[in-house]
């Protein structure tokens, strides 16, 4: 916000972060109004979120609008378009996007707020080309969807009522004319919206629709004051032995000389866990000593005790004139890169300790970003959490997400590492206001952001690097001097001034030993590891690859059957339909499932299998990768497979469907995540299987060994075990079973080996090996038996046995929905399988079992 010429702006007791009290409780709030003095006034806000009107360029007909929101959302309520994930309805909707909108309302002043020293408006998210008018006043024009905005209004604002509008421009056709000037080099975007900082995707993608919309899509409100504000709040940490020294520091921006103090107070569970401060005066560094303190640690590693800080400031009477809070972990999480044996390491330690990350690649998680929740957000990151994921990729092609995201990775222990949004394009560096409008977005967003403990990692783009930058700019790349001015030096330099506690990585993928060009090299640096699907190498070369950090990588599947019938008709539903097809953006999806299919399983019966068995097919692909890397550790420190959700219904990457439902490659994350991990690596030309056990623990176990190998009736060829001492945070392998005579004896097609590790008598890993691809197996009818007991929490526990081995077992319910413990397990004979299944809807035990369904691999093709 600029400097009035009578204002002055004293730099005090923390250090930078223009949250501007938003984050202020009702109850705070009120106090400070009661706390009234004539010149030490409470900072007071005033929202205009809620109902505005919404009209489009050259038409006389206004529609209720929700703010936040944008124009796609608002249409939809109003019924006046179509479903745009129905069908191939997003087709008809192109229009929304090539057209201006017009958001107004009016609102009240009262005489009291405008007594106050300052005023300014406060947009904390325009998308994207904005025209603001109060009043009948412009008062700026906005061009950028990722920054705050604050505005002085003192002088335009009227006692009674006030008329504010806002105007956005078609991002679409400012982008198509932006590319006519000067094409600029990109994959994967229909428009060249690498001239506009808006979300790259909200263009359309290989997975997601093109639904280019405008909107005031997150809170705005105006904001005064008198005498002294919080302008910002950056807190530091230095770890001790048992002891944490906090060292916070503040703007102050100030309207009048003044003595203003501050208090800083610390809280854990709701105790004040330090002495509160008090310091009179300004350019003021506040240290707070927390002893013995409870350390945050990702999923898997320990717990996630939050701390509240509340700073507030008063004036020389006593009286609180602001106040701002956050809410912090108290942990140090680096990227550690040294050399070893093997290059330079790529891991991430947290507290000292490295630990293998494990989790997947987050997109927005609705193409109608209006759509989402905080519910929505809750259960995404509850669902990572369930699967032992402990850290998400932000994609760079998307969005800095909203504030409620990164409070329930705080809460779950998820660590993000975060993209800035830049993704598979060259962008126009050689412009200086394009460089100035980007210092000024990386600068809002770390501000905000810097606090969470679940900040993992800075990173400033997406692929770029992997094929989009050369000696000098032509028609496929840009030039590397212009690409080092914004990745090498415009955000590196922001996030050490910053953010300085967290690290930068200027790509994903990036090799930082060598030819930075060469961005999959195994010794160093993270990689995107694509020979699986796009280069169409069978899932068994995920075991040749040696990598020291696997950002991406992926396979495709379709959603389950309730899901697609949501967007199809009866006549859609076959693999090869215009519609199907139409909710397939990866150019060879469909064709690539079905040829990996047939390579792995036999031909399914109808539409629906297929379905279901596409989600098998996929989760056997990521298996082999992660479970492969996880036994790499310490080489190996990281796979986040791609990716986590969907935006919309669609043959995706994802794990997680856009409706919430798991797919089987979710379940199985549940398992090649786990804690403690037994796995299988078959040579069929030795003869041999040996067996590995990987943990993430932080302290040592001792377990017992069990396998079992039977043919394809379930008939026990043989079978042995030992004990294991289980290493913390280490994989090594702990037998080799030798079965060659075995194998030459019985033939690999009537083989199946399982086994099985116990901790304290409990089974914490199974795993299953085959020595022939699943279409070659001579399955028998299993003759699965259900038993089904409701439990106190209106769950239910299914207990599965079967007379013959049942491979890829899944429950689902027909006409209801549920989330499962496990699902999609082999089934062995003489063994039962307990899975506990929590329907969202309240269902009866009678309509429970009636809506049961139980399936197994062979139904797929019998």
């Amino acid at each position: 916000m600029p400097e009035s010429k009578e204002g002055c702006r004293a730099q005090f007791l923390l250090f930078y972060l223009p949250h501007i009290c938003f984050n202020v409780s009702f109850t705070d709030r009120i106090d400070g109004i009661i706390a009234l003095r004539k010149r030490g006034l409470k900072m007071k806000k005033q929202s205009l979120n809620g109902r505005w009107m919404l009209i489009q360029d050259g038409s006389s007909e206004k529609l209720e609008a929700n703010v936040p929101g944008d124009v796609y959302g608002d249409l939809l309520r109003a019924e006046r378009i179509a479903d745009p994930y129905y069908r191939d309805n997003e087709n008809s909707l192109q229009w929304i996007g090539e057209t201006g909108w017009t958001y107004s309302r009016e609102f009240g002043m009262s005489e009291g707020f405008l007594s106050q020293d300052r005023i300014f408006l406060r947009c904390e998210g325009l998308d994207t080309l904005a025209t603001i008018t109060l009043n009948g006043r412009i008062l700026a024009q906005t061009d950028n969807m990722f920054r705050q905005w604050a505005f002085d209004v003192k002088d335009t604002l009227v006692k009674g009522s006030n008329r504010i509008e806002i105007h956005f421009d078609s991002a679409a056709v400012y982008s198509q004319e932006k590319m006519a000037e000067r094409r600029l080099p990109q994959w994967d975007q229909p428009m060249g919206n690498a001239y506009i900082r808006k979300e790259p995707c909200n263009f359309g993608w290989d997975w997601g629709p093109c639904l280019v919309t405008a909107g005031i899509w997150r809170d705005i409100g105006l904001v005064a004051y008198t005498t002294a504000r919080l302008d910002d709040i950056h807190i530091l940490q230095q770890h001790r032995k048992e002891v944490v020294v906090l060292k916070i520091d503040a703007t102050v921006e100030a309207t009048q000389a003044s003595k203003l103090s501050a208090r800083a107070t610390v809280r854990y569970k709701g105790d004040v866990v330090s002495v509160e401060k008090t310091i009179k005066g300004s350019n003021v560094r506040l240290p707070l000593t927390i002893e013995d303190p409870e350390l945050w640690w990702p999923n898997g590693m320990g717990k996630q005790p939050l701390y509240t800080v509340k700073i507030e400031l008063f004036d020389e009477h006593g009286s609180r004139l602001d106040l701002q809070t956050r809410r912090i972990g108290l942990r140090t999480l680096r990227l550690d890169r040294h050399k070893d044996r093997w290059g330079e390491s790529f891991q991430f330690k947290v507290n000292g300790v490295p630990f293998f990350a494990k989790g997947a690649n987050w997109i927005p998680a609705d193409a109608v970003l209006s759509h989402m929740t905080r519910d929505r957000y809750k259960q995404l990151i509850a669902d990572c959490a369930a699967s032992n994921m402990n850290m998400l990729r932000i994609w760079g092609g998307g969005i800095y997400e909203d504030d409620a995201f990164y409070q329930f990775c705080d809460e779950k222990g998820i660590c993000v590492w975060q993209d800035f949004v830049f993704a598979c394009a060259a962008y126009p560096t050689f412009d200086p206001a394009f460089l100035k409008n980007v210092r000024a977005e990386a600068e809002d967003n770390v501000r905000r952001l810097r606090h969470h403990p679940c900040i993992a990692l800075w990173c400033g783009n997406n692929e770029m690097e992997a094929g989009l930058v050369g000696d000098a700019w032509s028609d496929t790349q840009m030039s590397w001097k212009d690409y080092k001015k914004l990745f090498d030096k415009l955000l590196p330099d922001v996030v050490e001034r910053l953010d300085p506690q967290t690290d930068y990585w200027p790509s994903s993928p990036h090799t930082p030993v060598g030819d930075r060009m060469k961005s999959y090299l195994p010794g160093s640096g993270d990689a995107h590891l694509w020979g699986v699907w796009h280069g169409q190498r069978p899932f068994e070369w995920f075991r040749t690859c040696r990598h020291r950090f696997n950002s991406e990588f992926g396979f495709q599947s379709f959603p389950e059957p309730k899901t697609v019938r949501t967007y199809t008709t009866a006549t859609d539903r076959n693999v090869t339909t215009h519609v199907m097809e139409h909710h397939q953006r990866s150019g060879i999806g469909n064709t690539t499932i079905m040829r990996y299919m047939l390579d792995w399983f036999r031909l399914p019966t109808d539409f629906d299998m297929t379905l279901w068995l596409s989600q098998i097919l996929q989760g056997m692909a990521i298996k082999y990768a992660c479970e492969h890397w996880r036994r790499s550790m310490p080489r190996g420190m990281g796979t986040l497979y791609w990716q986590l959700n969907d935006c919309w219904p669609v043959a995706s990457w994802a794990s997680i469907d856009s409706l919430g439902r798991w797919k089987a490659l979710h379940y199985m994350a549940k398992a090649f995540y786990a804690p403690i991990l037994v796995s299988g690596l078959e040579d069929n030309e030795k003869g041999t299987v040996e067996i590995h056990v990987t943990s993430d623990l932080m302290a040592s176990r001792k377990g017992q060994m069990s396998w079992v190998l039977t043919d394809v009736q379930g008939k026990i060829i043989d079978q042995g075990g030992k004990g294991v001492d289980i290493a913390p945070r280490k994989s090594r392998r702990i037998d080799t079973l030798r079965l060659k005579k075995t194998i030459e004896e019985k033939g690999v097609r009537d083989l199946m080996l399982w086994i099985d590790l116990t901790v304290g008598g409990k089974s914490v890993s199974t795993n299953f090996v085959t020595f022939a691809r699943p279409k070659h197996l001579e399955l028998q009818s299993p003759g699965i038996t259900t038993r089904v007991g409701k439990l106190k929490n209106g769950s239910y526990k299914v207990s599965l046995s079967t007379k013959k081995p049942a491979l890829w077992t899944w429950l689902e319910l027909d006409n209801a929905d549920a989330q499962f413990s496990d699902n999609f397990v082999h089934l062995r004979p003489g063994s039962a399988v307990d899975i506990i299944a929590h329907p969202t809807d309240t269902l009866s035990l009678k309509d429970f079992r009636a809506n049961l369904s139980v399936s197994s691999l062979i139904d797929t093709y019998r």
